[in-house]
């Protein structure tokens, strides 16, 4: 006759039942099966004979069962909710299920993942459910190795687990993160069991020759001091490995004549033979060891990442698999902050390819050591927030200037516009790149560390100088009129930046309004000086309060305030009030020391034409009504300084500012703009002397790069202490 089907060991017990044997026959185990269950149980490994039977017995994990602590108190007061142990092999995963089924008025059901499949699960299911109608009995389902359960046996458990018919335990060597279902993870309580610790381990050992019953305490065992330490350190805060070790060297030695077993250093040694180390190439061990690695190279530890490169390549992994992380991380997480990096690991991974191992390990070494003392950037990550970008624009047409010129210049203007930087100093011009949608947008954020800090401040006043130029070209104003003809390209917007910051001082952490800015020139700037400052900026267009959002915001607590002038926080007093061209300070802005800084062109010095043009021309007739016209211009653009009621002047310093400035046709148009200056200077003569002019101007300066100053003046104001009446 054919045995009924086994779940395991199935404990169903009635509350009168609790303090009985939990090996006790039921309804799913003969008598047969007892007494061989008793006699399987005698002759089981030590580890398992000295299982601890209650919490009192469990050695380690103080974090999660010392008293006091949840889960301690749920089994104590038998009021579990599903739960998940993980941990390392030989921690105590399956021993603790085991105390719950001693502590519980639940029915224990117990099954292992790796013999049971759909069949098992739906066993269980139909005894919980069957145990309920008849003593309205909780179910406790005890799964070994639940990880190695599949989707489809894990969705199963789901229904029973969310109705409470079942209260699952499972037990995992694996992170349940990734290899249990999300839905029973979300319903369970996850407690990590740690590798024990040696002096766990040592206790463990003392406690297995002091038993009688499950030890071997009925033995003359005599352990060395230096053997039980050998065991506890090379078992790696695995009891179960620790405890067979132990088994070993006891069975296998011979007691001596007065029946005492002696173990030394060697017999231990050879028990244990080599440390097994935690490491299974397709396991949760694999990914989180090359985690440690890779994190360890992050932190700039070279210790701890040549200790984590030695344990995987102790464990079996392949070195190829390590080289690969290394050259994914050469780019990933130092980058530019040393360009040498890549390099270095390609050429160490090509070295190895023609040496192989043994000798290869100095390959490896010497990557690894490279990349952990080496200097971190992760900006390579700019690429993914460009491909976002893309993925959310989808449409971002190339800037017309920017198209190829040479199939259809003629027909649609591509190409117009274009300026060549190697035209211009330094091989750079203030030029638009981006689709229009997406200008102003910034990917590339530089690290400040290595190669990468040398290149920081120049890409970050590129980027201000670019979108200062960008709203220069939508100003269609007198303002932009003037910036345009009278004012400078990124050179002289630099420059004039780091002329006002020379005079910044006070405190550290300063409250600093940026009253009128050039595209955040002057915001980018005192950001970096100050960082950790309260810095407002004030956007003078709602264009200009999206750019300059966009590029300075980052979702973090120190990130500037940009707002419009509608906005403006009455409430805030400010410690320095910077910007370009303001020309109305309110006291109202300062604190009672505060202080401003502000630049202001002053175009009626500035740059004439005129002295670019050939002396004896200037000396005709023409040449002299020329300059008479010329004057005249100038005049107009004569200008009030910024008016500094309630303010004291400290100081105002005049520069003219000497950067290069080539006569491009687009610059040549500007100047003889009908509507203004010397287009509209010379629109009253004789249309002879008008093309005379501009013909001896474009002779003179067109496609010269000429040295052009620009004049401002540096206004420096105290808020004006209040005086008692």
């Amino acid at each position: 006759m054919q045995k009924p089907p086994q779940i395991g060991i199935v404990i169903s017990r009635k509350p009168s039942d609790l303090k009985g044997n939990p090996n006790l026959p039921t309804k799913k185990m003969d008598l047969l099966d007892f007494q061989a269950s008793l006699t399987q149980a005698k002759n089981a490994p030590l580890a398992d004979r000295m299982r601890p039977k209650n919490l009192d017995q469990f050695v380690g994990q103080e974090h999660i069962l010392e008293p006091g602590r949840l889960l301690r108190r749920a089994i104590l007061a038998d009021q579990l909710s599903s739960l998940i142990f993980y941990g390392p092999p030989g921690t105590g995963k399956t021993s603790l299920a085991r105390i719950i089924a001693r502590h519980t008025q639940a029915q224990f059901l117990s099954i292992n993942a790796v013999l049971s499949g759909i069949k098992e699960i739906r066993e269980a299911i139909a005894l919980a459910e069957e145990t309920f109608k008849l003593h309205q009995q909780r179910t406790i389902l005890f799964i070994d190795e639940v990880h190695r359960f599949n989707k489809a046996q894990q969705d199963a458990l789901l229904p029973h687990v969310e109705r409470g018919l079942l209260i699952l335990i499972g037990a995992t060597t694996e992170n349940p993160y990734f290899e249990v279902n999300k839905a029973l993870v979300s319903r369970s309580r996850i407690f990590e069991l740690k590798s024990l610790e040696e002096r766990h381990l040592v206790r463990l050992i003392e406690m297995a020759l002091a038993d009688p019953d499950q030890g071997y305490g009925y033995l003359k065992v005599n352990l060395d001091p230096e053997a039980k330490s050998h065991l506890a350190k090379t078992a790696a805060g695995d009891a179960r490995a620790a405890l067979n070790a132990l088994e070993l060297a006891v069975v296998t030695s011979q007691p001596g004549p007065d029946g005492v077993i002696q173990i030394d250093l060697p017999i231990a040694e050879e028990s244990i033979q080599r440390q097994a180390v935690l490491y299974d190439k397709d396991g949760d061990a694999h990914f989180d060891v090359a985690s440690a690695f890779i994190k360890s190279l992050r932190g700039s530890d070279p210790d701890a990442a040549l200790y984590w490169m030695a344990k995987m390549l102790y464990g079996g992994e392949e070195p190829r698999f390590l080289f690969r992380r290394m050259i994914i991380f050469a780019s990933e997480d130092v980058g530019l902050a040393d360009p040498q990096a890549l390099p270095q690991v390609v050429a160490a991974a090509q070295a190895f390819e023609q040496v192989g191992m043994p000798e290869g390990r100095f390959h490896l070494s010497q990557a690894c050591l490279y990349l952990s003392t080496a200097p971190k950037s992760n900006s390579s990550f700019a690429f993914f927030d460009a491909l976002k970008a893309i993925e959310k624009e989808r449409q971002g047409e190339v800037p017309n200037h920017l198209k190829d010129g040479n199939r259809d210049q003629e027909g649609f203007g591509h190409g117009k516009g274009y300026l060549y930087p190697h035209a211009y100093q330094d091989h750079w011009v203030a030029q638009q790149y981006l689709p229009e949608a997406l200008q102003g947008r910034m990917f590339y954020q530089p690290g400040a560390l290595g190669f990468e800090a040398k290149i920081k401040t120049q890409v970050e006043a590129k980027r201000e100088a670019r979108l200062a130029a960008m709203l220069e070209q939508s100003d269609q104003g007198q303002a932009g009129w003037e910036e345009r003809v009278f004012g400078g390209g990124g050179e002289l917007l630099e420059a004039l930046r780091d002329w006002l910051f020379e005079f910044i001082q006070g405190e550290r952490d300063p409250l600093i309004l940026i009253e009128s800015d050039r595209g955040g020139l002057l915001l980018g700037e005192a950001l970096r000086r100050f960082p950790n400052a309260s810095i407002f900026a004030k956007a003078q267009t709602s264009k200009e309060e999206e750019l300059l959002t966009g590029i300075f915001c980052r979702g973090k607590i120190n990130d500037p305030q940009i707002f419009l002038a509608s906005q403006y926080p009455e409430e805030v007093r400010f410690d320095w009030v910077l910007g370009f061209e303001s020309e109305n300070l309110d006291p109202k802005l300062f604190k009672p020391q505060g202080q401003a800084a502000v630049l202001q062109r002053q175009p009626w010095k500035g740059q004439r034409l005129s002295s670019f043009l050939e002396p004896n021309w200037l000396n005709s007739d023409l040449g002299k009504l020329f300059l008479s016209l010329e004057e005249q211009v100038f005049r107009e653009f004569n200008k009030e300084e910024p008016s500094l009621v309630g303010l004291k002047l400290i100081k105002a310093e005049a520069r003219q500012l000497p950067y290069p400035l080539r006569a491009s046709q687009k610059r040549f148009e500007g100047w003889l703009e009908p509507s203004r200056g010397y287009g509209l200077a010379i629109l009253g003569l004789p249309e002879k002397d008008q093309m005379e002019i501009k013909a001896r101007l474009r002779a003179d300066l067109m496609g010269r790069l000429l040295s052009w100053t620009s004049p401002w003046v540096l206004i420096l104001a105290k808020k004006e202490e209040a005086t008692a009446e």
